[in-house]
């Protein structure tokens, strides 16, 4: 068991090699397209029929309108960069569901949905393009993928200390301890790491698509009023606060600016 454990652990770290176009960085990902895709294409058509669709209205047709332009600017961007391929296997899907909550997402593979709840906040259509580019974003970056890699990395950790350890006293220390720990300092820190990148890499996208990415940090003051200041501290959240986001996007907005330049795009909606 612990041999084959090991050999998890290192097929894992070998396959787990799968470059990031947009940082060049190599990401933790040992789930192909071939595989998450699909899965994901079935839950999302799940959740649609289980859920209240807008069509035909204003709203909806300017989400569709928002994220097929927001897409076509990642494609000319990855063409530009020597990634001509990369979009091969995505369903690129854009829908408005009747629902308060204050939400959009995106599945692998391009599917997206965004909530009526989310509109009053946008307020306008470069207000869902803030919101369309970082959900496009999570999708360029392969975000469900990687979490899935480690989730999985975490659950074989788990095993391995359970194999292990044969005292239960030390083994209900050590499954407590690597619970919390594992979470706060490894979970936690992975999903905030990868709303930051979707931030920037959606504000890079929505600026080559046009829109203005200097709206970007209006939205987040906007999000930041509306939560009333009810959140969890940054280090207990999945998502950095609304304040580091704003100072970030800030930050980044001339840049993004300067890229859309590269595109021929100089005035924005």
């Amino acid at each position: 068991m612990r041999k084959l454990i090991l050999i998890a652990f290192v097929f894992m770290g070998v396959s787990a090699c799968k470059v990031n176009p947009f940082t060049g960085q190599k990401t933790l990902n040992f789930y192909p397209n071939s595989q998450v895709f699909p899965s994901a294409f079935a839950q999302y058509d799940q959740f649609l029929t289980e859920n209240n669709v807008v069509t035909g209205t204003a709203d909806a047709q300017m989400i569709t309108r928002v994220g097929q332009r927001i897409s076509s600017a990642a494609e000319r961007w990855l063409t530009a960069n020597g990634h001509p391929g990369y979009l091969a296997d995505y369903k690129w899907e854009y829908n408005l569901v009747k629902d308060e909550t204050v939400n959009a997402w995106c599945m692998p593979g391009g599917k997206i949905v965004f909530y009526t709840g989310i509109l009053p906040i946008t307020q306008s259509e470069t207000g869902v393009a803030v919101v369309m580019g970082h959900e496009v974003a999570h999708a360029l970056a392969d975000h469900g993928a990687q979490r899935m890699s480690a989730g999985t990395l975490q659950q074989l950790g788990a095993v391995a200390g359970n194999v292990a350890i044969k005292d239960q006293q030390t083994l209900g220390i050590f499954n407590q301890a690597y619970g919390v720990g594992t979470q706060y300092l490894g979970m936690l820190p992975f999903s905030r790491s990868h709303e930051t990148e979707a931030d920037r890499i959606g504000l890079q996208i929505m600026a080559i698509a046009g829109y203005d990415p200097y709206e970007a940090a209006e939205l987040w003051k906007r999000m930041k009023a509306n939560s009333g200041g009810e959140a969890p501290p940054e280090f207990m959240s999945t998502h950095p606060s609304n304040d580091t986001r704003i100072n970030n996007l800030t930050v980044w907005a001339p840049d993004a600016a300067a890229e859309a330049a590269k595109f021929g795009v100089t005035k924005f909606q």
